[in-house]
């Protein structure tokens, strides 16, 4: 069961990181992946969210590994960086790479204290 969550979950989180990406070209052009950007830091503040809530296996299944597992992009964000990096664009390829880490990381934790206030202290 928690495998077809996660299988649903995906079907949303796919199309809207292609959309969000679409987006952003549209909107900046492509000198820096704004969209991958954009949504790696989403995908990272709504996971830290869904952390710090009392939610259930189902529930994380969905829209934990599912939904922002298929938001977020990992392998698009190595391959960003290294066709900046190809491009000479080395301060940029720097900029794209620290930025994303710690905006993630930034997202993550905020994310997840918004979820405790929400949810309420983590049971044991």
């Amino acid at each position: 069961m928690n495998a077809l969550l996660v299988v649903a979950g995906a079907a949303l989180g796919a199309p809207l990181r292609y959309l969000a990406d679409r987006a952003a070209q549209a909107r900046f052009g492509g000198g820096f992946p704004w969209g991958t950007f954009g949504v790696n830091v989403a995908g990272s503040v709504l996971l830290g969210f869904l952390a710090g809530l009392p939610a259930g296996e189902q529930f994380g299944a969905f829209a934990g590994a599912g939904f922002c597992g298929a938001l977020t992009t990992y392998s698009t964000f190595g391959h960003e960086t290294f066709r900046l990096l190809e491009d000479g664009l080395r301060g940029r390829a720097l900029l794209y790479a620290a930025g994303s880490v710690a905006a993630g990381l930034a997202g993550a934790a905020l994310g997840f204290g918004l979820g405790l206030l929400v949810g309420g202290p983590l049971q044991p």
